[in-house]
């Protein structure tokens, strides 16, 4: 039996939204269940999917669910969660006036370089005034206590004063309930408040990495599938400045990704990586909280990610500037921006 592993990124409302298409077509093209995963890392969006997944959860529902249909049976049939008001909406409330993490800074004075930008940026943002209680609620309820049956969930957040990463769920991880741990791995900086989990503040594992891909090395899988909302082999033409920034940024993301997963596949396991086209993006547009914009990005998200998984394009076939490698780095460090390439990726032994 092949052992497999699934990584779902971060990436807001609206990469919710393109994970649970994507996970559809994963369980269509490859005829899985995403619940039998050996190993599922979620990073803050996620980390929510993650959890669900854990939890018993089924694609079908969580696709039911995020189109507001009457999900009547399974662990979702009793959720009250509401998309379009319980992520507290498109902007963040007006944040504190202090730093975020001072203590992030102080702590690191000697290795500022070796953090990732977001980690070292995620400092000085003001402490977020937005709350998570309903993300804790949903989890909760599929899991009041303790951590997912599941015992391969692992959900990735940034300790807020030493700047490390925690993989909640990992072996040697601080013992955290389920919901607590999503709720940490969703606290974007400046955006919600910070959550406490055993006396240390957490926020957004995105802060670290927007994948977290590298947490997967080592483990003996033999094949790894990563749905990455942030992560573009291929790019639309936006003409807002917002929309571009975000481009820019989702470059800078996507090498990042490409070193991590060349980290995995150094142990011997494959790796297929599909991540929002130019046809994904243009439903997304610049703001990945619009909640308004969620089922068209899911229905598009069908499609593409079904095209995407039936015929993944070799690693080394993509267009130069993605495949280029750059100095060795610390493994949450910045990448460089690039332009072109796929909107899905797969690398596997040769031979």
């Amino acid at each position: 039996m092949t052992r497999w592993g699934l990584v779902l990124g971060g990436g807001g409302v609206l990469g919710g939204a393109w994970m649970v298409g994507a996970l559809t077509a994963l369980e269509q093209v490859h005829s899985v269940d995403a619940r039998d995963a050996e190993v599922i890392i979620g990073t803050s969006a996620g980390s929510v999917m993650a959890a669900m997944l854990g939890a018993g959860v089924s694609v079908e529902e969580l696709r039911a669910h995020q189109l507001g249909e009457a999900v009547t049976s399974g662990p979702l049939a009793e959720s009250d969660w509401n998309y379009d008001t319980s992520t507290g909406g498109p902007l963040p409330p007006f944040p504190r006036l202090t730093p975020g993490s001072t203590g992030l800074f102080t702590h690191n004075m000697g290795r500022l370089r070796r953090l990732p930008p977001t980690a070292v940026l995620s400092a000085f943002l003001p402490e977020g005034r937005g709350r998570l209680d309903a993300v804790g609620r949903l989890i909760g309820a599929l899991v009041p206590s303790g951590w997912a049956a599941h015992p391969g969930v692992r959900t990735v957040a940034m300790d807020y004063e030493s700047g490390r990463r925690t993989a909640f769920g990992a072996p040697g991880a601080p013992p955290a309930d389920l919901a607590e741990a999503v709720m940490a791995s969703c606290a974007i900086p400046g955006w919600y408040t910070p959550v406490t989990i055993g006396g240390r503040r957490y926020v957004d594992g995105g802060a670290c990495s927007a994948t977290n891909v590298d947490l997967a090395a080592g483990l003996g899988l033999d094949e790894v599938f990563v749905l990455a909302p942030m992560v573009s082999f291929a790019f639309d033409s936006p003409t807002h400045w917002r929309a571009m920034a975000e481009r820019r940024w989702r470059g800078r993301v996507t090498r990042r990704c490409l070193r991590e997963v060349a980290k995995v596949h150094a142990g011997g396991t494959d790796v297929t990586v599909i991540g929002p086209g130019p046809e994904d993006l243009e439903a997304i547009g610049a703001n990945l909280m619009a909640v308004e914009r969620r089922r068209t990005v899911l229905e598009t998200s069908l499609l593409t990610s079904t095209r995407a998984l039936g015929d993944p394009e070799p690693l080394q076939h993509l267009p130069a500037p993605v495949r280029e490698q750059e100095q060795d780095v610390d493994p949450t460090g910045p990448d460089p921006d690039h332009d072109g390439g796929s909107a899905r990726a797969h690398l596997e032994e040769a031979g």
